[in-house]
């Protein structure tokens, strides 16, 4: 049984999805709504499987609710406007069902919604919310066993190399970055993280204390994890002593 809901700013768009969709029991509308603010509220209340959702809407647009949910669904983006579709597929939505659209159309947009990895789906739009115009996020979207949700930035103690990945600890997960150390260091707030090894980089927030130690220094973080500084980024670290 596959949860959906149905976002639209038009009372037609939506009436015309639930019409469509009752020729598949195996789909369930859960609810819908006609602005951004109420689709963020119900996406990320029911955690649907299945979102069909409208681009120019008031309160938010279709993509910046994508920026606000907890975790990401499957996308179908059903819009009037045939000037978004390169964005939508940059973000790999599952379709783009320009308005207005045939049975024989909407029939395919839903025959593709479960015939890919949910999560390779949607991998773009992690690096979508790190390289948005804002020049440091406050939150991203990160791995966490089969889906991906928010984590703020400010919440992560400490990020250390992973192969050609990351992972980042916080004080209660580890979660794993698409991303590898040294991407990571030019994306993430340069006055919050601090790279101190080529495999390690630190919120200096989350700093508990510093061991100084003839030739090197040791972190503690507030997690009681410790972080060597290697010798070549000695000099950053003791930048921020005074």
């Amino acid at each position: 049984m596959y949860k959906v809901i149905i976002i639209d700013d038009e009372s037609a768009g939506r009436k015309l999805i639930k019409e469509y969709i009752q020729a598949h029991p195996d789909y369930v509308v859960l609810a819908e709504a006609n602005n951004g603010v109420d689709a963020v509220r119900l996406i990320n209340g029911y955690k649907p499987d299945l979102v069909f959702l409208d681009i120019q809407m008031p309160g938010l647009t279709g993509f910046e609710v994508l920026t606000h949910l907890e975790e990401i669904p499957q996308i179908i983006f059903s819009t009037a406007y045939d000037e978004f579709a390169l964005q939508a597929f940059e973000v790999h939505a599952v379709d783009y069902l320009l308005k207005p659209y045939t049975k024989e159309r909407f029939e395919r947009a839903l025959d593709r919604s479960f015939k890919r990895n949910r999560i390779d789906a949607i991998r773009p739009l992690t690096e979508s919310l790190l390289t948005k115009d804002k020049a440091y996020p406050e939150k991203i979207l990160v791995k966490s066993r089969n889906k991906l949700i928010t984590v703020a930035t400010s919440d992560i103690i400490r990020i250390e190399a992973y192969g050609d990945y990351s992972r980042l600890i916080t004080s209660g997960e580890t979660y794993l970055s698409n991303f590898g150390i040294g991407e990571l260091e030019q994306k993430l707030d340069p006055g919050t993280f601090l790279r101190v090894h080529r495999s390690s980089i630190i919120n200096y927030n989350r700093i508990a204390e510093v061991n100084k130690y003839p030739n090197s220094y040791e972190i503690t973080m507030i997690n009681s994890d410790k972080v060597r500084v290697s010798r070549g980024y000695m000099k950053a670290l003791k930048k921020l002593m005074y």
